[in-house]
């Protein structure tokens, strides 16, 4: 078993040691020191060479950990601009408003987060007062994530400088009414303050990043010049243990973001208790951090700590607040001084010495109120050092009490996060402390008041010059007038209306195809963003590689292996595809950053991301909602779809249920096109609806959805007839009757509607044949688009009825008259195509394929769900026979017959 403290052999023992003799002296020092000075001074020696190394430039493997104290020491931090006295008043003034809006609304049981931004107060106003900057800045300003817990601090701040009244806050977390505050950052709910929807907790720093990355993609393309915004991203300590949280810290890293600060509010408290209570947060995210190459900066501690750490003359102290578990320093934040007398000094001989030279005021000024996240000079220090700092992104690794100032009922108790209220006397002694000008006279009925120093005040004032310089109200979200982009000629799309001839083509390939051809478009080609997670191939999507190229900041410094061919694999700076890697949850962020840049940027920006269907919605429909609530815009493809096309992959990669979830997103229009000509008619309409003229009562704020699949089939010709293209971008038309397929059927013969979305219209189309060569059933074909539009128009149809509005769903007025019962098919699960079936007002039947998917081919998968084309005509006769249209026992022959 290997001796853990045994020296470990290292790559520089397999190098020459060319000076044996300095080796040896080197090393000697190191063992002189240890045994004079002890282990901890070498130690410290130690650690000191190695920083001196860092910045010398001498390669050495990083220090991953620092001692438990500031990273910039008290002796260099720099004098913050501005007035500290004023700013300590609207922070105050901040700080109340904030607990007395949630305590106001407590009375109606809607709830609400005081601790949080009691702890982050200084974190953000210190960036309000002298950082972020606003809309009316150069470029497009900063990007704020606001952590979602602290929102009532932000909307104090909003009302404190005019944005906001008391009417406002009193309708905190109360929005039916129509002037109520969302309980947290929601873009959809409150589009002109919230930019970016964070609550949903990790998927703010992944966002952050890729929001930081895709201001540096839309630099390098010549889109917009953004090189002067900076991407803030507050966070949780707690929240860290999202795996969202830190999956691109690498990629922030390696592409050198240094316009990204992390901002971590290390309260050491997560929502029931200690967030590392056994160990130490703060060094294991430093160590998280550095290791994935980010520069960083730790505020731990306030000015009451540099008499303490002036008197460490042996490294005790360090030492003692390096071994401290989180959940000790928790507790001697509710504890007296003889308590900390005790148990952390009395750990060692040296710091008892220490102790006696400290005051009992002096230990409880340090253990209870002095932390470097509550002080603005040390957090201006962190925030000028991240801005500065170049060459890689920066955290901020802030120690802060959770309910600071809230009184010794909140601070740093483990219930805090779910308290929702202070009590009168509790605010009078919040005042007290925080010196506000609130009489008890203003205490009415045992209601706390807001306060207000007043429009014209000086505090006022101030916080609106401070804005005005840095370039207007933030968090601010700005959608600035732009002209619909023009439609690209009509020729890309009527490409598609002629059909494939004898060429089977899938899906899949006429997407990519259409979107070879809008990318070419003078107009808005450059504004299309092509996104994909290591599948490009796949999807038949190389041919874009030498003519768009993939984006990265380092350009293509090798020679590709296949650059003797056509289709090469081309890198550049200004390269338009972003190729992922193995990531939806990276795609999906960068998917958002780039449908929100009409409003983040003012610019206008066509994503589409490319996925298999499979692991699109299923792994990230988190991020689909927060997409959703950002007001995002573009195109989502799920390729590879459903749950029989791919042949041999088996159970985890048969789509069979993307649509069901997507149809739970009221932002997602939800589209599973059959042929080559649909998808180009929904892609030429969202392009219309999402950015350019959308028709009255059509929301542009939507993302479209459409499954593609990767089985390829002759493309029919678009049918002739009015009302084709209306069907198709509402879900249902007819594409053929009995009639008009050659068909033939005898006089009188039993009748059936048949409903085919995405390659089931293939076995339908077959099924329709058998029918009537083996059966004398005709049956119509109809393409289902869009399951899922269509129920929405029903549900607003039924809505409609209740307000006495006489509205018929379109589902119903396109089968009116169509005789016999209708069966609907899909390769995805009944519960897909069953969206429609009460709106139906012929018989309604279904089959789709439930249940696990399988390893198998095409033919037989379709045969073990029961859609494929036998399947569906024993279905069909099954159906008639109810109606006593077919006798009852050709249902059994079929089977027979079929062998099913």
């Amino acid at each position: 078993m290997t001796d853990p403290n045994a020296i470990q052999p290292s790559a520089l023992d397999q190098l020459p040691d060319r000076d044996p003799e300095e080796t040896a002296e080197w090393q000697a020092s190191l063992d002189a020191v240890a045994k004079a000075a002890g282990p901890h001074r070498a130690a410290y020696l130690m650690r000191r060479t190695l920083e001196r190394a860092e910045a010398g430039g001498i390669a050495l493997p990083k220090l991953l950990e620092t001692d438990y104290v500031n990273t910039i020491p008290t002796a260099a931090e720099p004098s913050a601009p501005g007035d500290e006295e004023m700013e300590r008043k609207i922070t105050a003034w901040n700080r109340w408003n904030a607990a007395a809006m949630v305590t106001r609304g407590s009375k109606y049981g809607v709830g609400g987060h005081i601790a949080t931004f009691a702890s982050a107060a200084w974190l953000y106003e210190t960036g309000f007062n002298h950082f972020f900057k606003g809309k009316e800045a150069d470029g497009s300003g900063d990007q704020l994530y606001i952590q979602g817990h602290a929102s009532p601090g932000i909307y104090a701040r909003a009302f404190l400088d005019g944005r906001l009244t008391e009417a406002h806050l009193d309708n905190f977390r109360q929005e039916a009414g129509g002037n109520g505050l969302p309980s947290y950052p929601h873009p959809r709910r409150l589009p002109w303050l919230w930019e970016f929807p964070t609550v949903s907790m990790g998927l703010g720093p992944l966002s952050a990043i890729y929001q930081a990355r895709f201001n540096r993609y839309l630099t390098a393309r010549g889109i917009k010049d953004v090189s002067d915004s900076h991407v803030w991203a507050f966070l949780g300590d707690g929240e860290m243990d999202e795996p969202e949280s830190t999956a691109a810290l690498a990629l922030a890293s390696r592409e050198g973001l240094d316009n990204l600060t992390f901002v971590i509010n290390c309260n050491l408290q997560r929502l029931d208790g200690p967030v590392r209570a056994n160990f130490k947060i703060v060094q294991e995210l430093e160590a998280q951090f550095r290791g994935a190459g980010w520069n960083v900066v730790k505020t731990l501690w306030g000015t009451a700590w540099d008499e303490l750490f002036q008197l460490d003359t042996t490294g005790a102290l360090v030492r003692r607040l390096r071994e401290v578990p989180d959940a000790q320093v928790q507790t001697y934040q509710t504890r007296d001084a003889a308590y900390i007398r005790q148990d952390f000094f009395g750990a060692d001989p040296a710091l008892v010495e220490m102790a006696k030279l400290l005051s009992d005021d002096k230990i409880l000024e340090c253990f209870h109120l002095s932390r470097g996240g509550h002080e603005a000079r040390k957090v201006y220090a962190a925030y000028k050092a991240a801005v500065e700092f170049k060459g890689a992104p920066t955290v901020i690794l802030a120690q802060t009490v959770k309910g600071h100032t809230l009184g010794e009922g909140f601070a740093s108790k483990n219930a805090n996060h779910q308290m929702k209220k202070l009590t009168v006397d509790e605010f009078k002694t919040m005042r007290d402390l925080l010196e506000l000008p609130i009489s008890d006279s203003q205490f009415v009925d045992g209601q706390v008041p807001y306060g207000h120093p007043g429009a014209d005040s000086p505090e006022v004032r101030y916080l609106q010059e401070t804005r005005a310089a840095l370039g207007g109200p933030a968090p601010a979200r700005r959608v600035h007038p732009v002209a619909p982009l023009p439609a690209p000629a009509e020729k890309a799309f009527a490409s598609f209306d002629k059909g494939s001839g004898s060429q089977n083509v899938a899906t899949t390939m006429a997407f990519v195809r259409l979107i070879k051809d809008l990318v070419r478009d003078k107009e808005s080609g450059k504004r299309w963003v092509p996104i994909v997670p290591d599948e490009a191939r796949t999807f038949g999507m190389e041919s874009l590689f030498p003519s768009l190229g993939i984006y990265s900041p380092k350009g293509q410094t090798y020679e590709p292996v296949d650059r003797d061919q056509l289709m090469y694999y081309k890198e550049a700076k200004n390269g338009q595809i972003l190729n992922e890697g193995i990531t939806e949850a990276g795609s999906m962020a960068d998917f958002i950053a780039a449908s929100t840049a009409y409003a983040t940027h003012g610019e206008v920006m066509i994503p589409f991301y490319i996925f298999y269907s499979m692991f699109g919605w299923q792994r990230t429909a988190d991020q689909m909602w927060q997409l959703g609530d950002q007001l995002g815009r573009g195109f989502l493809v799920g390729a590879t779809a459903g749950r029989t096309t791919l042949t041999g992959e088996g159970l985890q990669h048969a789509d069979g249920h993307s649509p069901v979830i997507a149809a739970t997103n009221p932002a997602a229009l939800t589209y599973d096109p059959a042929f080559a000509y649909e998808v180009a008619a929904i892609v030429k309409d969202g392009l219309r609806r999402m950015y350019g003229e959308a028709a009255p009562g059509e929301d542009p704020d939507v993302f479209y959805y459409l499954t593609v699949y990767n089985e390829p089939m002759p493309q029919p010709a678009k049918p002739s007839g009015l009302g084709i293209d209306e069907g198709i971008v509402k879900g249902l038309y007819r594409f053929n009757t009995a009639e008009s397929a050659g068909l033939s059927p005898v006089a009188n013969a039993p009748r059936i509607q048949l409903l085919g979305s995405g390659t089931a219209i293939h076995w339908t189309l077959r099924a329709q044949k058998l029918l009537a060569e083996e059966w004398g059933v005709a049956a119509d074909v109809w393409s289902a688009t869009s399951w899922t539009e269509l129920r929405r128009d029903a549900l607003e149809a039924d809505a409609a009825l209740l307000r006495g509005e006489e509205r018929v769903p379109f589902v119903r007025q396109a089968l009116q008259g169509a005789d016999g019962p209708v069966l609907a098919v899909s390769d995805y699960m009944r519960q897909v195509p069953d969206q429609i079936a009460q709106w139906v007002e012929q018989d309604y039947s279904s089959l789709g394929a439930d249940g696990f998917g399988l390893s198998d081919t095409r033919e037989a998968a379709r045969r073990h769900f029961g859609v494929d084309a036998e399947s569906i005509v024993v279905a069909a006769l099954a159906q008639l026979a109810k109606r006593g249209e077919v006798k009852a026992t050709a249902v059994k022959e079929a089977r027979e017959k079929y062998g099913l």
